[in-house]
């Protein structure tokens, strides 16, 4: 499998957006259309997008579930994500059309739930680790606070097909990825690991890729002016 490089659709009651500081702010991108940012993306070569249910991930509720039928209907897979915590809204992801689901930080506080989770769906979920430098902290509406190494530690002892790497310090900025920390998760657990936050072009996916990473989530960089096949060949 080549690295992936996959752009972010985040939407907020329909619309795109992104989260600053804790609040939301509205993208006018693409005329703030989701399904047209996807369809572009899709157009310029991208093979997954990753769809963030934003109404899920602050209110605990569905809100965007036709973005992702949409979006597969573009011969595109789809990553679905939003604090997705429970198996119900794992399955009404799934069944939306996503591929792939990424198991919120905040499951993770509920280990016999979360292993149930691993055993049912493993090759359908991605398990997301939001990190502060050794600390795991939810963004998402159920606030959590877990050791990181211990955290992973146990996660060794299940079957995990891949992490979604989140540094909390780099998110929604762009200033850089935090490698040190997606190269201490590759390290740490032995698998696959798309890494998230702070990406400004191609020569931060190319450093990425570079220390083993499976791939990366393109955020607000493509929103303010990257051009996603120019990321796409960085890495081809």
């Amino acid at each position: 499998m080549g690295f992936e490089v996959i752009p972010a659709v985040d939407v907020f009651g329909g619309r795109l957006a992104r989260l600053s500081d804790g609040a939301v702010l509205f993208v006018e991108a693409f005329g703030g259309d989701p399904i047209e940012a996807a369809r572009s993306f899709a157009d310029a070569g991208a093979r997954w997008i990753h769809v963030v249910d934003m109404d899920l991930a602050l209110d605990g509720e569905f809100r965007n579930l036709e973005v992702v039928a949409e979006t597969v209907g573009n011969d595109v897979s789809v990553q679905a994500s939003g604090g997705i915590a429970d198996l119900a809204e794992v399955e009404r992801a799934l069944a939306a059309g996503s591929r792939r689901v990424v198991l919120g930080s905040s499951a993770l506080s509920d280990r016999p739930a979360a292993e149930a989770l691993l055993v049912r769906h493993r090759d359908s979920l991605a398990v997301g680790i939001e990190a502060d430098q050794d600390t795991i902290r939810a963004r998402a509406r159920r606030e959590v606070a877990l050791s990181l190494p211990e955290t992973v530690a146990w996660l060794a002892g299940l079957d995990v097909a891949r992490y979604v790497h989140t540094s909390l310090r780099s998110v929604g900025g762009l200033a850089g990825p935090d490698l040190d920390a997606i190269r201490g998760l590759i390290q740490m657990s032995g698998r696959p690991v798309v890494a998230s936050g702070g990406i400004r072009g191609p020569e931060d996916l190319r450093r990425i890729a570079s220390i083993g990473a499976q791939g990366a989530i393109l955020g607000r960089a493509l929103y303010e002016g990257l051009d996603l096949r120019h990321a796409l060949d960085a890495v081809a």
